[in-house]
């Protein structure tokens, strides 16, 4: 269920040519129309397993085979092209070279229409990034990339969202993949006027007031009444982003710790004015984010327990990917906290591969509060193209709520959760690509489900706490079971690297 599309990370060409790959279509330097025409062909001592057609780092086109011949849609402009192949073995080779396209960019009939931000457009933060994708061959996938990032994936044939963009200059790309694999680009310069609020003028906040003390989960409702449509609205809870909207309207409750916190509404109108009034407010007691209480049953030291299950075709896109080499081993007593970790080691051939392992614990219909943490270690962070850590419930009678999440290194370079009913990645707004090697780290996820929606509460990672306040539909139920998992994703050359885990636990109450 978990890799949307292959190929999230951003490729970092050198100018070098490898061996082994050979561009008919098009020249290096030429200038050429939209959509581009490429054929390209690979050999090796090793039979070829698969060519990929990157565009300025954006994956355009994947085929299991020794040559490519497609179109690929591109903007007007120079773009640096790379044709990557590898063999059987895993081995890369590639050529890499640039090309202009000349004319404007392609209409809407040629694949993709953005309807905003119009190119070249004065816009506030969070953009707001409306388009559609008609292709021939029908739409697998729409990503939004922003600079050469991946921001946003849906595998739909429409994007409207909104993507958080530091003041200034940015290039916004649109990318649509057909059932062939065909890619095709929209690319626009977008500008992102100044962010400083100008105060609370427009904002109305009901509830909580300034001040008050109330219990978790807090109702908040607030309204944006100001002369211009309202783009989103933003609630910011102890400089955490928490909950956003695209409209001036807010009802919603969101899970706080005890204690006194600073609560921030900021919205942004259609012209980029941005709008913000801010409050304090404080939760008594304990609950909603506060950690399991006294009566929650607790599984410890679940790396040490046996039984984990495992697979890695099932791990792919769509529950069937390419097959990757994995083991674990259990009671390793260095590195470990507890003197018994858990290493798990991903490898193999084949790139964007992956593995997953899961553990079940004792199945309980009636609980719908969940707090999954661990300690996990890394020898090169640079190598994961992402890590997950998932809860996973399902109800006899009930709904199937998927508690995803994962440390998106090569993509975003955020925490994402995981759409169960929509069956996509959503990023978040708390970054993870940062974690050092060679350095236990700290992970505490909280969640829980209302009967019909799966919530991601709040994440702690070493010590300091992110509220991330999003909820997701569930599904139709398979059984009635509770696990833990882990789950490690391949990059495109397929590095083999090692992660291992201590003192996993999950409460649930």
């Amino acid at each position: 269920m978990r890799k949307i599309f292959p190929g999230m990370a951003c490729l970092f060409i050198t100018a070098a040519a490898y061996a082994g790959v050979s561009v008919s279509s098009p020249s290096p330097g030429a200038t050429t129309g939209s959509p581009v025409h490429f054929v390209a062909s690979a050999s090796a001592s090793t039979p070829i397993s698969a060519m990929r057609v990157y565009v300025d780092d954006s994956n355009m086109y994947t085929v299991s085979a020794s040559s490519l011949d497609t179109n690929v849609s591109l903007g007007s402009g120079s773009h640096n092209v790379a044709v990557v192949a590898w063999d059987s073995n895993g081995t890369p080779y590639k050529q890499t070279f640039s090309i202009t396209v000349s004319g404007s960019a392609p209409p809407s009939g040629s694949g993709i229409t953005v309807s905003s931000p119009s190119n070249g457009a004065t816009v506030g933060s969070p953009i707001q990034v409306t388009a559609s994708a008609s292709l021939a061959n029908g739409v697998s996938a729409m990503r939004i990339y922003l600079d050469g990032s991946s921001m946003y994936t849906v595998n739909s044939n429409s994007i409207n969202t909104t993507v958080p963009a530091s003041t200034g200059s940015h290039t916004l790309a649109i990318v649509a993949w057909d059932n062939t694999g065909a890619g095709f680009k929209q690319t626009l310069t977008v500008n992102v006027g100044s962010s400083s609020p100008p105060g609370g003028n427009g904002i109305t906040i009901s509830s909580p007031s300034d001040g008050s003390t109330t219990s978790s989960p807090m109702h908040v409702v607030a309204s944006v009444n100001v002369g211009n449509p309202i783009a989103a609205t933003w609630i910011y809870l102890d400089s955490n982003s928490v909950y956003q909207t695209q409209s001036g309207q807010v009802d919603t409750t969101l899970n706080a710790s005890s204690g006194s916190h600073n609560l921030v509404v900021q919205a942004w109108d259609n012209t980029g004015a941005v709008y913000k009034k801010a409050i304090t407010v404080n939760i008594s007691g304990g609950g909603g984010g506060g950690g399991a209480p006294g009566n929650a049953t607790t599984f410890n030291q679940i790396q040490q327990m046996s039984g984990w299950g495992s697979c890695t075709v099932c791990a792919g896109a769509g529950g069937s990917g390419p097959s990757a080499d994995f083991s674990t081993t259990q009671g390793v007593n260095s590195p470990s906290l507890s003197g018994s970790s858990m290493l798990f080691w991903l490898g193999g051939s084949t790139p964007w591969s992956d593995a997953l392992w899961w553990k079940d614990v004792t199945p309980n219909d009636g609980v719908s509060n969940f707090q999954y943490d661990l300690d996990f270690y890394m020898t090169n962070p640079s190598l994961p193209q992402a890590l997950e850590f998932d809860v996973n419930q399902s109800q006899q009678n009930g709904t199937y709520f998927i508690f995803g999440t994962q440390c998106d290194f090569q993509g975003s370079g955020t925490w994402d959760v995981w759409d169960t009913a929509g069956g996509t990645w959503v990023q978040t707004s708390v970054a993870c690509n940062q974690l050092s090697a060679f350095t236990w780290h700290h992970l505490t996820w909280e969640f829980y489900q209302d009967g019909s929606k799966a919530h991601f509460v709040a994440l702690t990672l070493d010590g300091v706490k992110h509220y991330v306040n999003m909820s997701f539909w569930g599904k139709a139920p398979d059984g009635s079971g509770i696990n833990v998992a882990f789950q490690m994703d391949g990059n495109f050359e397929q590095d083999a690297y090692k992660v291992w885990l201590d003192n996993v636990t999950l409460s649930y109450w």
